[in-house]
């Protein structure tokens, strides 16, 4: 009953800032709840109406209470939360660290949780960060200071949450020490995931890829999708490599992309599948070059193993194109089944040419038009926005390609492929890219992990998942051998959590055993 009416709350809160501020306290209460179910929720709902509200040092405090909770997925939770609360005092700001600390020296494997929860909690209050910076430091203005231990993972949460307040806070370098500034320089080769790029007094900065002005907002982000929409217009026109830099404009509008992607993150996910989609378009292009064709027999030997080779890749791309990325329409995933059926024709085409006997090139062509009238029942509504592409001229000969010898076929084909151009993109709303970033165990140990033969030893996995559909039926963590060989293991429904929108956290232990081996 109280999950539910925590769940109507939010609802209505979501709607509503002035609701949201008026049910805060209730909220806040529940946090206090006997069962962790209800603490989860109540974490998740305030969370998600974060934006309506403002802390006040009282309901902070009850908040922060939740970090002794024994539970690694109410405290985790409780940090996702942290990092979109606002809160109104710098006294608010010194408390939280303060439980935050507590937290971190309690409960050791809650490192990088914390050290994110404090890059966010800084990022957005500088200006209350910046009175404690001295204090927070252990700066003096006239006498030096001891040099913190690197080492510390306290120290370094410290740092993270003074470094990315200074972003927005020009005036803060002023208040470093030279010792921060070399720390500073450490972290951001090592963690440059939390640790932002600074103008600091008399130094150099060395600009990076997450240097671009986030101040640009969402004027940024429209123009980064108007470059990416007019780079898929400008090589739609191309219809084959004959014409001079028609090549060079598809590795340059791909090279483009890739770019675009790493400078922003927010359509990261759309100019990566655009540049992989004219990736397969470019192989395709290659492959079936007038100049490639029109070549000796003695000659189609290297050729075919250069078509082969890229008919092979288009198709590993094009399945990580429908399955790697999430937010997709119908009409991509046909754009993605085309692509992959032009890929499928060139390889029958070159089985044709390799001459490896009759009844396999007869299967090859049954099998390829059973390819073509699935694609037709699988997108029937997508047909008409494929005029005259290389499918649809399939299906108009369909009647003779069903009736006609195998090597007519073939000839049919290669002649179809061929006049067939660039099939434009069209860009989802939204496209994101499924993403697993093992935390731990962390690589390069300097303590690796030694287990007798014939023994079991057990492997924590901490991993974060991020825009996957459905992990529990799709993530498998697979344990590679040092003599080759690989052991698969599916994880339980249990061992996966869902911190926030979009992202999973899998939390397991893996059982590593093997018999004995020789360096031979």
């Amino acid at each position: 009953v109280r999950i539910a009416a925590v769940e109507a709350l939010c609802q209505l809160a979501r709607s509503s800032p002035s609701f949201a501020e008026k049910c805060l306290d209730f909220l806040v209460d529940m946090f206090n709840d006997e069962i962790e179910e209800v603490r989860l929720q109540s974490i998740h709902v305030l969370r998600e109406i974060s934006t309506h509200i403002t802390l006040r040092e009282d309901q902070l405090d009850t908040v922060l209470a939740v970090l002794e909770d024994s539970s690694r997925d109410i405290r985790e939770a409780l940090h996702e939360l942290l990092c979109y609360t606002n809160v109104s005092t710098k006294e608010c700001i010194q408390l939280a660290l303060l439980e935050l600390l507590k937290n971190l020296n309690k409960y050791p494997t809650d490192r990088n949780s914390v050290w994110k929860c404090l890059k966010f909690l800084g990022s957005r209050h500088p200006t209350l960060v910046l009175p404690l910076v001295p204090e927070l430091l252990s700066t003096h203005p006239y006498f030096d200071t001891p040099e913190p231990d690197m080492d510390d993972p306290a120290y370094i949460a410290v740092l993270v949450l003074v470094f990315n307040a200074a972003k927005s806070c020009p005036t803060m370098p002023a208040l470093f020490s030279d010792h921060t500034f070399r720390h500073y320089a450490y972290l951001r080769d090592s963690l440059s995931h939390l640790v932002p790029p600074l103008r600091l007094p008399g130094r150099k900065q060395v600009y990076s890829l997450d240097s671009v002005d986030s101040s640009c907002g969402s004027s940024s982000v429209e123009s980064a999708q108007l470059f990416l929409q007019q780079s898929l217009n400008r090589v739609s026109s191309i219809q084959n490599l004959e014409t001079a830099g028609d090549q060079d404009l598809l590795n340059f509008t791909i090279r483009d992309l890739q770019r675009l992607g790493e400078l922003q993150t927010e359509l990261a996910g759309a100019a990566d599948f655009c540049a992989t989609y004219l990736r397969c378009q470019l192989l395709l292009m290659k492959a079936l070059q007038e100049k490639l064709w029109n070549v000796a027999v003695p000659l189609y030997l290297q050729q075919n193993v250069t078509a082969t080779a890229a008919a092979q890749q288009i198709l590993e791309e094009t399945y990580k194109l429908e399955f790697l990325y999430s937010g997709l329409e119908s009409r991509q995933v046909a754009t993605i089944h085309h692509v992959r059926l032009q890929a499928k024709a060139l390889q029958l085409i070159l089985t044709a040419r390799t001459r490896q006997g009759l009844d396999l090139l007869i299967s090859s062509c049954e099998k390829f038009l059973q390819e073509v009238e699935s694609f037709q029942r699988l997108f029937p509504s997508e047909l008409p926005h494929l005029q005259d592409s290389f499918v649809d001229k399939l299906l108009e000969l369909m009647p003779r390609l069903v009736s006609c010898k195998p090597a007519e076929l073939v000839k049919i084909l290669q002649t179809t492929l061929r006049q067939s151009g660039l099939l434009q993109l069209r860009l989802p709303e939204q496209i994101h890219r499924a993403t697993a970033t093992i935390v731990e165990p962390t690589g390069e140990s300097d303590n690796p992990l030694k287990f007798t033969s014939g023994l079991v030893v057990a492997l924590d996995i901490d991993a974060t998942l991020e825009h996957l559909h459905d992990p529990q039926n799709s993530v498998k963590v697979q344990v590679l051998y040092p003599d080759g060989q690989s052991h698969v293991i599916h994880p339980k429904p249990g061992d996966f959590r869902k911190p926030g929108p979009n992202r999973h956290r899998l939390i397991t232990q893996v059982y590593l055993s093997h018999t004995a081996w020789t360096g031979q």
